[in-house]
């Protein structure tokens, strides 16, 4: 298997960020990492293993990035429009800077050819994966986001919300999104997979996921939302599984 590891500084965030690539060419894939977590994670818990027979193939190219989550999300000891600018920060690392070089990456590797990304992320991984997907569908494809929390006022204990908290948040800005905005339309040509499991630890990942089932429906967004067994947990063993199934959908 290929595997290039990459390290650039980022002008929106003020440090170096890094990332790390494998395939040789596919469908490109940008994986955010669970909560707090770091770009190799993926690999080390197995992931890129269990799929490794789509990235061999040329099926799948996967960039596994870095987060910013504890000055964002788990951050709740710093002053509330400090976590919610650092996260805007963070999209804009992804959008502005790492996925250019995505593009550059996988064209390259495809022979020349430019597709749009999917997005890929298990719990908070997922809540990035579904967040990145929606704000730009003018760049990604669709995603595949495993057990996920989708109303970021979650990780706000007192009822805080200002325009950069509404604009990461799914459950707040599909809610009030318009039925005849033109994202709309762009969200009916994307693939999106949303998936929770029904067992141990998937709350409120799984109210998340049936209120955004709702919203889909409501705007005739026809977005795949997969609720499993009452013994799928929120883990690894699970989300291993979950990745091939949708995968083999997609690619």
């Amino acid at each position: 298997m290929k595997i290039e590891y990459y390290k650039t500084y980022s002008s929106y965030l003020n440090r170096d960020m890094e990332f790390k690539v494998y395939g040789h060419s596919g469908v490109p894939m940008l994986v955010f990492p669970c909560q707090d977590g770091r770009f190799f994670d993926y690999e080390d818990q197995g992931m890129i293993n269990t799929i490794s027979s789509f990235i061999d193939s040329g099926r799948l190219q996967v960039f596994c990035v870095d987060s910013i989550d504890k000055e964002t999300w788990s951050a709740n000891y710093l002053p509330n429009r400090e976590r919610t600018e650092k996260q805007e920060a963070y999209y804009n690392y992804i959008c502005e800077e790492c996925v250019p070089m995505i593009f550059d990456i996988n064209t390259n590797s495809n022979n020349g050819y430019r597709q749009k990304i999917y997005t890929n992320g298990c719990s908070m991984g997922a809540s990035h994966a579904l967040n990145f997907c929606l704000r730009r569908p003018d760049i990604f494809a669709g995603c595949i986001a495993l057990s996920g929390v989708y109303d970021m006022t979650y990780f706000f204990s007192d009822g805080y919300m200002d325009e950069l908290l509404y604009a990461n948040s799914p459950i707040a800005y599909i809610n009030g999104m318009s039925n005849d905005h033109y994202y709309v339309d762009m969200y009916r040509n994307q693939n999106i997979i949303i998936c929770v499991g029904q067992g141990a630890w998937e709350h409120p990942m799984i109210e998340d996921t049936t209120r955004m089932k709702e919203l889909f429906g409501y705007k005739g967004i026809n977005a795949w939302v997969d609720f499993w067994g009452f013994d799928v947990c929120h883990d690894w063993p699970w989300w291993k599984i979950q990745i091939v199934y949708f995968l083999d959908k997609i690619c």
